[in-house]
C-alpha cells in the first residue's frame, strides 16, 4: 500500500489505502476501511467529502488525530438496487486536512476549518473507487469456465468416438458385403459342379441301356429258329 496525499515531504496526514474498494452485490451493504496517520507533531483535523454523498455513509466523517497518532474511517456503500455499466465507478473521495491547536475537540472546529478562502494551509487526498464481485461469483465464474472447457473436451472426445464408430460400421458392412459376394461365388461354383455330375452321370446310364438294347438284339438275331 502506498501512502496518499497533497504535499510532498510535508504532508500532514498518510491514507492507507491508496483506493477504497468495496465488494459489491445487489441489496447488500459494503464497508472499507481507511486508515489516518498523522505525520506531524501537531493535531491535525480531517474531514472527507464525496462526490455521491447518499450513497455512502462515512464515520466518522471528521476528526481530529493527535500527533503521531492514526484513526481509522470506515466508508459504507448503501445496499444498491442494480448493477452499474461494466462495473465502474466513476465516484471519488476527497480527505482534506489541517493543523489545529493542541487538545481541539471536533465540537469545537470553526465552520470554515477546511474553506482555503479562511487562510489556512489545508492539505487534500484525493481516493477513487472501485467495484469488486464477490468471491463466490468469482468462483461461480470460474466453475463456469471450467464446466465449458469440458464440455468441449467431453464434445471433442464424442465427437472422435462417433468418428470411431462410424469408421467401423463403414468397415463392417464393406467385409459383409465381401463375404456375401464370395458366397454367392460358391454357390454359383456348386451348382455347376452339380450340373456336370447330372450330366455324367446321365450319359453312363444312357450308355449302359443302349449296350443292353444292342446285346438283346445281337442276341435275337443269333438266337436258332425253333422251325
Amino acid at each position: 500500500m502506498s501512502a496518499v496525499g497533497a504535499g510532498v515531504g510535508n504532508q500532514l496526514v498518510s491514507v492507507y489505502p491508496d483506493e477504497l474498494k468495496f465488494t459489491f452485490e445487489l441489496e447488500k451493504q459494503s464497508y472499507c476501511d481507511l486508515k489516518v496517520v498523522n505525520n506531524t507533531e501537531n493535531h491535525v483535523a480531517f474531514k472527507v467529502k464525496t462526490t455521491s454523498p447518499k450513497k455512502y455513509f462515512v464515520r466518522p466523517n471528521t476528526g481530529v488525530v493527535d500527533p503521531w497518532d492514526s484513526c481509522i474511517i470506515r466508508v459504507t456503500l448503501q445496499a444498491q438496487r442494480e448493477y452499474p455499466p461494466d462495473m465502474q465507478c466513476k465516484d471519488k473521495f476527497l480527505l482534506q486536512s489541517t493543523i489545529v491547536p493542541p487538545n481541539t475537540d471536533v465540537d469545537d472546529l470553526p465552520q470554515d476549518s477546511f474553506t482555503k478562502d479562511s487562510g489556512k494551509a489545508i492539505e487534500e487526498c484525493k481516493l477513487r473507487v472501485t467495484y469488486v464481485s464477490p468471491p463466490s461469483a468469482q468462483a461461480n465464474s470460474t466453475e463456469e469456465s471450467l464446466r465449458d472447457s469440458q464440455l468441449s473436451s467431453d464434445g471433442t472426445h464424442l465427437n472422435q468416438a462417433l468418428q470411431r464408430l462410424k469408421d467401423e460400421r463403414d468397415t463392417a458392412a464393406r467385409q459383409t458385403k465381401q463375404l456375401q459376394q464370395e458366397l454367392e461365388m460358391l454357390k454359383r461354383r456348386r451348382i455347376r459342379k452339380s450340373d456336370h455330375g447330372f450330366s455324367f452321370t446321365f450319359a453312363i446310364f444312357v450308355a449302359l441301356i443302349g449296350i443292353m438294347v444292342g446285346f438283346l438284339l445281337n442276341l435275337s438275331l443269333t438266337s436258332p429258329s425253333t422251325e
